[in-house]
């Protein structure tokens, strides 16, 4: 591949080479360059790759493409554009042949459900025949091979490089969550998404070297729906005018609201005894009776979201409602059948606002009590220790106060903040360090009509320690304690 073609599409000026040359890979990681790479030099927060321009020429790159002056040898290509970022994302999608034009593309924006919303639009055109590769915060499924994530949204780079890799597979479909910074740092450039969904949004990810007020986070997530063609909108978020600010798609919504053009009504909580629900009426595009086995009026939200995306596909409607009668999400409101007696539950909640909203929806249950089990991230801020404590103490009736991944600090010190914000409200607790036995005291002393939650690990199956992270599963720890069968069943 020459020089040229990967330029095609972006803005550029050639300060010094030729843009005739072939290139052998395309690189924006030094380590990874070899003879005749063409290097990216990427701005970022923590190292400017532009610092490693005579480096990476030394290792025998022979074009640079850069946002800023760098003085390297004259018989180096250097290519001068605006935003490296944006520039790496379309010479990336040119580098792997533009395999989003291989595939019907999906990308879900959002504060919340987004995880969810994506399993099931897999979960129902999986179903339906469409061979449909995801890209999220737990992993990337290409087929049968599955990879653990390292960001919700990856690299640009990685993006294409795996949309290339779900094209050879034969995949029709890719279904992706993209998060406000995935397309403030350009991620999913490169391409026009077929459908862009919007689910919510409340006040996230502000602060140093993410947002840096409400208004640039809702302007980075808006970005989306200048990049697709049909656009699918929660009709009941109130910051909906602002999503749609500048969009260039198509717009369809979908809600509790009368204007909106798939509607949900009729809510009805369920609980099956170790399980809890929810059913509702569906109307307008589609009617239908709902129902999934995953609690909460989110849960509503999540599967229109999904209906909202699939009919668009032609899927049948009896193939929606059985795969989202089935789907689960790993590590997401996830219940474990563990006894009909009560019900047992393994959900990411890690901060204030996750954890309120997850605890104010199971209390809508009336449970005989509601148990919240969770601790809190090492080398973070102390405050959301606090928050969390106090917000489990006055919505939980008993918490149970134990470690989660203490990095370098110590475990005791991080609980005590959490029950100094636990003595804020009147909830009882008890604090027991080692996860393991803290799970194993709810399961043992869980009552009839109990619901527990085993907050703040979610997905992970690990336990980060002094810099190590140890195996660790939830669901593993479950399934001992309950093989030794001393609970309530």
């Amino acid at each position: 591949m020459k020089v040229a073609d990967l330029l095609v599409g972006i803005e550029y000026q050639c300060i010094q080479g030729e843009i005739d040359k072939e290139i052998t890979t395309l690189v924006y990681d030094s380590r990874k360059v070899e003879k005749d790479s063409v290097f990216v030099c990427i701005s970022g927060a923590v190292r400017d790759g532009h610092d490693f321009a005579q480096e990476v020429v030394k290792k025998g790159a022979s074009v640079l493409l850069v946002e800023k002056e760098v003085a390297v040898s004259e018989e180096i290509t250097v290519i001068l554009t605006k935003d490296t970022r944006m520039a790496l994302a379309c010479a990336s999608a040119a580098y792997f042949g533009h395999p989003a034009k291989e595939l019907t593309t999906i990308g879900i924006t959002g504060t919340k459900g987004k995880t969810t919303a994506t399993y099931m639009v897999r979960s129902i055109l999986e179903n339906s025949g469409f061979k449909t590769g995801l890209i999220g915060t737990i992993e990337t499924i290409i087929g049968e091979e599955t990879i653990p994530s390292a960001n919700t949204t990856p690299e640009s780079y990685v993006v294409q490089e795996t949309f290339r890799k779900m094209a050879d597979a034969g995949c029709q479909c890719v279904v992706m969550e993209v998060s406000s910074q995935g397309l403030m740092l350009h991620r999913v450039g490169g391409f026009v998404f077929d459908y862009g969904i919007f689910t919510n949004l409340e006040p996230d990810h502000i602060g140093p070297n993410e947002h840096k007020d409400l208004d640039d986070y809702i302007h980075c997530k808006s970005l989306l729906f200048e990049q697709c063609k049909h656009g699918i909108f929660n009709a009941d978020d109130s910051h909906l005018k602002q999503m749609l600010k500048n969009h260039t798609c198509s717009v369809e919504t979908y809600g509790f609201s009368e204007e909106a053009n798939l509607r949900a009504s009729n809510v009805q909580l369920m609980d099956k005894g170790g399980s809890l629900g929810v059913s509702y009426q569906l109307s307008g595009l589609l009617d239908a009776e709902v129902e999934i086995d995953i609690p909460g009026t989110f849960s509503v939200y999540n599967s229109m979201t999904a209906i909202a995306i699939c009919r668009h596909f032609g899927v049948e409607k009896e193939t929606i409602l059985s795969s989202l009668s089935t789907v689960r999400v790993k590590g997401r409101v996830e219940i474990l059948p563990v006894s009909s007696a009560f019900t047992l539950m393994i959900d990411y909640a890690h901060n204030a606002m996750s954890l309120k909203s997850l605890l104010t929806t199971l209390k809508e249950y009336q449970p005989k009590r509601l148990v919240c089990l969770f601790g809190c991230g090492g080398n973070r801020s102390r405050d959301r220790r606090f928050e969390m404590g106090e917000v489990s103490s006055l919505l939980a009736d008993f918490t149970i106060v134990t470690s989660d991944n203490p990095r370098k600090e110590e475990p005791e010190a991080i609980m005590e903040d959490i029950v100094t914000g636990v003595k804020k409200a009147d909830g009882e607790y008890i604090s027991i360090i080692d996860r393991r036995e803290a799970i194993r005291y709810a399961i043992e002393h869980a009552r009839k009509g109990d619901v527990i939650v085993l907050a703040g690990k979610g997905h992970e199956d690990y336990q980060e320690i002094n810099g190590k992270k140890y195996p660790m599963d939830e669901r593993e720890i479950v399934a001992d304690i309950v093989k030794d069968g001393n609970f309530l069943k």
